[in-house]
């Protein structure tokens, strides 16, 4: 990371916290992570291109505020929820059933409206998995800004559409001002303690390798020490809040560099789309609730296609069951790269020889 890069990332991180602070004095759903997100994009459209040309996201950024949602999670979890297996085995079902029918009803929306190749279509209707879904995507030829374009907007139409839509079902705004941040007013750990058993975290998932590591990694050590009585994190507000402006701030400017004809074309099937993923969500949480003890909340969000920690930030903040929600989100991740990597093979499967 250069000095000019870290210098860039830290004004749009100054300029999110404002947007998410001013978002914070209206009845907007998570406002922190959602202003962020809205002054990134609108800085990506409107400075000048010599400004933007050539910038990226430092991962690195990214890594640090991931993991302090991991831990807020990992943190809430008690053995008593460990041990709900009838809940975990029906939610996992719904998740398996979800994700193979998204991806094959996107399949078909964007070769029929879209107009998009085989292997275009095929991985910018992965209902999760970006990163692999364009690694996987550019090696058996798709276009690659098309598949961009989908696969962010589908995270950003989930990200704005779910907080929006629970904001009306449960008739107030989730994660406002007090939001998430009531969660750690008092008795905070040390901030030495939270960046040790942070790092450790992610140092465990990198090592079990498992999908969204950075997240599930903080999460699952902190869940353990939680539910062991070993170690109960207490992350300070304030740093709740940065983690939401950085995630937002970041998100946002991901679309710097991507065709804005492009995104046009992609905007309408990215609605279509989400909205058709929404509504197989909304059937099969019902179906859910009807096989095992989950609330509506906590079930639909865990068939949201949106990012992990998004969607987790949203369980959060309605204290939806987040260990659940996010262990169903892993899940449907593992699910859509096991799909993409067996329809990577077919794709790319020499043509049989003619009779």
């Amino acid at each position: 990371m250069t000095f000019q890069t870290l210098r860039k990332m830290l004004v749009f991180l100054l300029v999110g916290g404002l947007s998410g602070w001013l978002f914070s004095q209206f009845p907007i759903p998570l406002p922190f992570m959602l202003g962020a997100m809205t002054s990134s994009a609108l800085c990506v459209a409107l400075l000048p291109s010599k400004i933007m040309d050539g910038f990226s996201v430092p991962e690195l950024f990214r890594l640090p505020f991931i993991a302090c949602i991991g831990l807020l999670i990992g943190a809430q979890v008690h053995l008593e929820m460990l041990t709900s297996w009838r809940t975990i085995a029906v939610m996992l079902l719904v998740v398996t059933l979800f994700t193979p029918l998204a991806h094959w009803l996107n399949y078909k929306l964007m070769r029929r409206f879209g107009g998009y190749d085989a292997p275009t279509a095929f991985f910018s209707a992965a209902p999760g998995g970006l990163i692999e879904a364009m690694t996987l995507g550019e090696k058996a030829g798709a276009h690659i800004a098309t598949l961009t374009v989908q696969q962010f907007l589908r995270i950003v139409l989930v990200v704005t559409l779910i907080p929006l839509i629970m904001s009306l079902w449960v008739g107030h705004p989730v994660g406002s001002a007090a939001g998430l941040a009531e969660m750690s007013e008092t008795n905070t750990s040390a901030l030495w303690l939270i960046i040790c058993v942070g790092a450790c975290g992610y140092g465990l998932g990198h090592v079990l390798r498992i999908p969204a590591g950075q997240l599930t990694g903080p999460l699952l050590l902190a869940g353990i020490l939680s539910a062991t009585g070993w170690l109960a994190l207490s992350l300070p507000s304030w740093l709740v809040i940065l983690a939401q402006v950085a995630v937002g701030t970041t998100l946002g400017l991901r679309f710097n560099g991507l065709s804005a004809a492009i995104l046009k074309r992609g905007v309408l099937l990215g609605v279509a789309s989400t909205l058709m993923m929404l509504l197989l969500g909304f059937a099969l949480a019902l179906l859910a609730m009807q096989l095992a003890d989950i609330g509506f909340s906590a079930s639909w969000l865990s068939l949201a296609p949106g990012g992990v920690t998004e969607m987790s930030l949203v369980a959060l903040s309605l204290a939806a069951d987040p260990a659940l929600v996010t262990l169903a989100h892993v899940y449907r991740i593992a699910v859509t790269v096991f799909i993409m990597s067996a329809g990577y093979k077919r794709l790319n499967r020499p043509p049989s020889p003619q009779a």
